[in-house]
């Protein structure tokens, strides 16, 4: 039996929260999602649309009163080097914003969905995100920190093609640490494991990086093919 009855989540019209809502769902929470109006209609039925700008906490902060859980998936779509200005006006402005709501309105346990680091590629990605790390752990707020490298689903299958390139890095001492913390993790795995991070939570900050994101995904997968419940 879960802990966790209500969950408050922001970026549910993306590419993991367009997924993550509907599997809350069907394990028995209530779910608010947080868009703008203009983007109300792309949500999943499954959950209570309510309208605010993620950039600015006050919009909102009425609406995260009474969750249990906020998962926060805002963030600067398709990222790259040039987009280094926009993970700074958005990204971390909206983890500032929903870190801030979540402290004061006693949340009691925050998830949020970073990036691997270190890695020789996207520095300023990386540093927007571990920057809303460090304010996670500044703010007092029990939290898991999910790391992925790339999310492999549909309209994302390019990266297939490397999967032998990491399977004998993998094998090879000098870079298998690397190509596990820069692995590919599904889509599925990445859900499954966001669902695990909410039915448990914990004390302080947990981190999951791509190897624990694929243990957890895959058990709780196989776990989810017999039971609707956790």
């Amino acid at each position: 039996m879960t802990n966790v009855q209500r969950v408050f989540i922001t970026g549910g019209t993306g590419y993991i929260g367009s997924r993550l809502i509907p599997d809350l769902h069907k394990h028995g929470y209530e779910v608010i999602a947080l868009a703008r109006d203009q983007s109300r209609s792309k949500l999943p039925w499954n959950c209570t649309p309510v309208t605010g700008d993620a950039l600015n906490g006050d919009s909102y902060r009425r609406f995260v009163e009474g969750a249990d859980a906020f998962v926060h998936l805002v963030g600067v779509s398709h990222p790259s080097p040039a987009k280094a200005k926009q993970f700074r006006e958005i990204d971390l402005k909206a983890a500032l914003e929903a870190i801030g709501v979540a402290r004061e309105a006693g949340i009691q346990h925050f998830v949020y969905v970073s990036v691997a680091q270190p890695a020789p590629v996207m520095q300023s990605y990386q540093s927007v995100r571990a920057d809303c790390e460090q304010a996670i752990a500044s703010s007092g707020v029990a939290a898991t920190v999910l790391r992925p490298w790339y999310v492999l689903g549909p309209g994302h299958r390019w990266p297939y093609c490397l999967l032998p390139f990491y399977k004998i890095a993998e094998l090879i001492p000098q870079t298998r640490a690397s190509a596990l913390r820069l692995g590919l993790v599904t889509i599925d795995q990445m859900i499954a494991a966001l669902l695990w991070a909410v039915d448990q939570p914990g004390r302080g900050i947990r981190v999951l990086n791509v190897p624990d994101i694929r243990s957890v995904g895959n058990v709780r997968c196989g776990i989810a093919k017999n039971s609707a419940r956790p």
